[in-house]
């Protein structure tokens, strides 16, 4: 009868222990996808002129676009080198999506603002890097 009392209550712990090693597990693994979801990485500003924007997706409709980064007078003496540089726009960016697509049509250089996030989530964007802000510099125009 003991015996049999001892192992109800060592069952009783052990379920206890199990529970709440599992809700500890839910908790940092929730923490952990919060962080990589609104998590910012990295700032800054890309300079260039916008190649491209597009809504894409099958599913999930997302903004890309692609930027092309020339690097003016970084190297005296040789000419331009031309990178492209492929970046997303979250859907709520709407005046930001509009300005993107003035400035695809004109071919002027802008500065855009972004922000890399820790992960990519397929219904965000296609890229870790997102646009925040355009800048229509002074010097625009072809």
């Amino acid at each position: 009868m003991e015996s049999q009392n001892f192992l109800q209550k060592a069952g009783h712990a052990t379920m206890k222990f199990i529970k709440r090693v599992l809700v500890i597990l839910l908790i940092l693994g929730i923490a952990t996808l919060s962080f990589a979801y609104w998590g910012t990485y990295e700032k800054g500003v890309m300079a260039g002129k916008v190649l491209r924007i597009t809504e894409k997706g099958v599913i999930f409709k997302t903004h890309e676009g692609k930027i092309s980064l020339d690097s003016f007078g970084a190297l005296k003496g040789v000419s331009p080198v031309a990178e492209t540089f492929d970046f997303s726009v979250e859907s709520d960016q709407t005046e930001v999506i509009q300005k993107l697509s003035d400035v695809a049509l004109s071919g002027e250089r802008v500065n855009l603002y972004f922000v890399k996030r820790y992960m990519r989530f397929p219904w965000r964007g296609d890229t870790k890097y997102f646009v925040t802000k355009v800048e229509r510099t002074e010097k625009g125009g072809n």
